[in-house]
C-alpha cells in the first residue's frame, strides 16, 4: 500500500478547503491517515466511494493544487502515550508547539514534522516485574518519575499478555528502548516506554462504576449546591463575557483530580494565550509544585485549521485514559464544545452533507455522546480504581440554551452549571445560577459530605429552598415593591441576598476566597443559615426585622469568608456563637421591652 507506484496513482482531484478528494485510494481505510502533497499536510480518510475517498487533512491547505500525490501510512489516527506528556503543549493532531517554536518561531508552517514526545531523553527505569511472570494486559510493569508529582506507570499495551521472557535492569532508557520481551501465544512481543493508540478508539477497561465519590473544586457554589461526581460529566454553558473560561480555569487549578488536561477548542488566541502564560506560574495547592507537572495542555485556536479542532477532543480524552488506566483520577477541560460543533458543521458542509436543525450534522448527538461516555468511575485492566471527569463549556449563541449544542450536551451530561448574563453584569462570580443550573451527583456523593462536614444535605436543601422561595417573593416585589411584604417574608429576602453575596459570590483572586475547603464551606452556609433561624424566630414573636438586620454580627457574617481562612474553622465556630448570642440577647431585650410596655 505505501509502494511507489501506488502513491503515484494516489493523486488529488478536488479542495475544498480541509476537504480533499482523492482517486487511486481503492486500497485504503476508513479513518487511515494519509499524507496530502509533496509537504505530507496531515489527513484522514473520511469517505470512500470506489476508488475515490474524501480526506479531511489536519493542516492549513493553501497552495495545494489538483494533481498532487497522496501517501497512505495504514494506520489511524493515533497518539503517542509514555513518559514526557506531562507539562507539554500540544496543537490538536499532538504536534508539541514548544518544540515546532524552537524549530521554526512563533508559526506553524505547513507540513510541520516534530515528534510528540523526546525521543532521545533518558529516563530512570524502573521494573516491576521478573523474567518468569506471568502478566495481563494493563498491568504496571515498571515505572518511571515523570515529574516530582506524577510516578508514571508503564503499561502492558492492552493487546498484549503472556510470560515476561526478558526484562532490563534498573536505569535509563529511552523511550525506543527495548525494556522487556513478552511471550505471547501469538509470537514475543518487545516492549517499549512508549506505545500508540488510535484516538477514535476507547481504551478498554475491565467495569464501570456507580459514581460515589465528589470532585472537589473549591468553589461553594459548585461542591455546596450542584457538585461534580469524580468519573462525572457536566457542561458550563453560558454567553459572551459570563465566565465559562475563567470557571474552567479555577476548576482545572483547584480541583483535586491528579492529572489536569485542559483543551482549548477554538477559542480565542488571546484566551489561550493567558492560559499557556499562566498554567506554568501557577503552584499546585497541596505540593508547592508548579501546576504544570501535572498537567497536560491541547491548544487548538480559532485561527488554527477547523478539520484539527474537531479531533482536538478525541486526542485529550485519549490522553486523560491512557493516565486513568494508571489507576489515576483525571479532570478533562474542554473549553469549548460549541466550537468543536462549529468545525463539525463546516466539515459536514463541505462534505455535502444533509444538515439538521441550524445546520449542525445530523449526527452531532452521536458525536458528542462518543465524547462525554468516554468519561467514567471505572475498574482498569490491573483491577484500580479510577476515573475521567469531563466538564465542556458550551458557548450557545446569544445565551440561548434552547439550541441544539445545548440541548444535545443535556442528554449526556448530570451536571448543569448554567451561567447568567445578569449575574455576570452585576459582577456576581461565579456567575452560575443557582436556579437554571441542577446536579444529580448529590445524593451519590451525599454520604462522603455527611461523614466530612455533618449536616451538609439539610443545609444544602434549606439554603436552596430559601433562594426558590426569594425568586417566587421577587416577583411581588417587582410589581408592587418591598415595603407591602411581612416581615417573615422581607427577611428571606434579606438572608438571600447574605447567600448571594456571603457564600454564592467568591472572589478567584483574594487569598483566603479563591479555594474553599469542604469544612470551611459547610461552617459558612451554618453561619447564615443560623442567623435565619434565629431571626425567623424573633420575626414571629412580634421583633421587627429592622432590628435583627442591625445585629453588629451581620456585617461580620458577610466578610466571614473572606475574613477566616480554611485553617481558622475554629473562629468561625466564635463567629457563629456570637450570632447566637447577639440574636439571644435581642429577643431578651424585646421581651423586657414588652413587659415594660405592658
Amino acid at each position: 500500500m505505501n509502494s511507489s507506484s501506488e502513491s503515484a496513482e494516489s493523486i488529488v482531484v478536488r479542495i475544498s478547503g480541509p476537504v480533499v478528494t482523492a482517486v487511486g485510494m481503492r486500497r485504503a481505510a476508513m479513518y487511515e491517515v494519509v499524507h496530502v502533497g509533496e509537504l505530507g499536510l496531515v489527513g484522514e480518510v473520511v469517505r470512500l466511494v470506489g476508488d475515490r475517498a474524501t480526506i479531511q487533512v489536519y493542516e492549513d491547505t493553501t497552495m495545494l493544487k489538483p494533481g498532487a500525490p497522496i501517501r497512505c501510512t495504514g494506520a489511524p489516527l493515533s497518539v503517542w502515550l509514555g513518559p514526557g506528556l506531562i507539562g507539554n503543549i500540544y496543537d490538536g493532531i499532538q504536534r508539541p508547539l514548544p518544540g515546532i517554536e524552537q524549530r521554526s518561531g512563533a508559526w506553524i508552517q505547513r507540513g510541520e514534522k516534530v515528534n510528540p514526545l523526546d525521543l532521545d531523553r533518558r529516563w530512570p527505569f524502573a521494573p516491576t516485574v521478573r523474567p518468569g511472570d506471568t502478566v495481563a494486559a494493563g498491568q504496571v510493569f515498571g515505572e518511571v518519575p515523570e515529574t516530582t508529582l506524577v510516578r508514571h506507570r508503564l503499561l502492558i499495551p492492552p493487546e498484549v499478555a503472556g510470560r515476561v521472557k526478558s526484562v532490563v535492569a534498573p536505569g535509563e532508557c529511552s523511550l525506543r528502548d527495548p525494556v522487556a520481551v513478552i511471550e505471547t501465544p501469538g509470537g514475543d512481543r518487545t516492549i517499549s516506554l512508549m506505545q500508540r493508540w488510535p484516538v477514535r478508539q476507547p481504551r478498554p477497561i475491565r467495569e464501570r462504576w456507580r459514581v460515589g465519590l465528589p470532585l472537589l473544586t473549591g468553589q461553594r457554589v459548585i461542591d455546596t449546591f450542584f457538585p461534580m461526581g469524580k468519573g462525572g460529566a457536566g457542561a458550563i454553558p453560558g454567553g459572551f463575557g459570563t465566565g465559562k473560561t475563567i470557571t474552567q480555569h479555577q476548576l482545572a487549578k483547584w480541583s483535586d483530580a491528579e492529572i489536569i488536561v485542559f483543551i482549548g477548542c477554538g477559542e480565542r488566541g488571546n484566551e489561550m494565550t493567558s492560559v499557556l502564560r499562566e498554567f506554568p506560574e501557577l503552584k499546585d495547592p497541596r505540593s508547592g509544585r508548579p501546576l504544570m507537572e501535572r498537567t497536560i495542555l491541547i491548544a487548538n485556536t480559532s485561527n488554527m485549521p477547523v478539520a484539527a479542532r474537531e479531533v482536538s477532543i478525541y486526542t485529550g480524552i485519549t490522553l486523560a485514559e491512557y493516565y486513568r488506566d494508571q489507576g489515576l483520577n483525571v479532570a478533562v477541560f474542554a473549553d469549548s464544545t460549541s466550537r468543536w460543533a462549529e468545525a463539525l458543521r463546516e466539515l459536514a458542509a463541505r462534505l455535502e452533507e444533509m444538515p439538521a436543525e441550524e445546520g449542525f450534522p445530523a449526527t452531532l448527538a452521536t458525536r458528542l455522546a462518543q465524547f462525554y461516555e468516554r468519561g467514567g468511575a471505572v475498574t482498569t485492566l490491573a483491577g484500580e480504581l479510577a476515573s475521567v471527569t469531563i466538564v465542556g463549556a458550551v458557548s450557545p449563541p446569544g445565551g440561548d440554551f434552547s439550541e441544539p449544542v445545548t440541548q444535545h450536551t443535556r442528554r449526556f451530561i448530570r451536571c448543569f452549571w448554567a451561567l447568567d448574563t445578569e449575574l455576570a453584569n452585576a459582577r456576581h462570580y461565579p456567575a452560575i445560577h443557582w436556579l437554571q443550573s441542577y446536579s444529580e451527583y448529590a445524593e451519590n456523593v451525599a454520604a462522603w459530605w455527611e461523614q466530612r462536614a455533618p449536616g451538609w444535605s439539610d443545609l444544602r436543601t434549606e439554603a436552596l429552598t430559601l433562594l426558590q422561595r426569594e425568586e417566587r417573593l421577587q416577583q411581588v416585589v417587582r410589581l408592587v415593591g418591598p415595603d407591602v411584604l411581612p416581615d417573615s417574608q422581607r427577611l428571606i429576602l434579606f438572608i438571600a441576598e447574605m447567600l448571594k453575596d456571603g457564600f454564592l459570590a467568591q472572589s478567584a483572586y483574594h487569598d483566603k476566597d479563591t479555594f474553599c475547603a469542604p469544612e470551611r464551606q459547610v461552617a459558612l452556609l451554618r453561619l447564615i443559615l443560623t442567623l435565619y433561624r434565629g431571626g425567623r424566630d424573633l420575626v414571629e414573636a412580634g421583633v421587627p426585622l429592622a432590628r435583627v438586620r442591625q445585629l453588629p454580627c451581620v456585617p461580620k457574617v458577610l466578610q466571614a469568608k473572606e475574613t477566616f481562612g480554611n485553617d481558622e474553622l475554629s473562629r468561625l465556630e466564635e463567629l457563629e456563637q456570637r450570632v447566637r448570642d447577639e440574636l439571644a440577647a435581642l429577643a431578651k431585650r424585646s421581651a423586657q421591652e414588652d413587659r415594660q410596655d405592658v
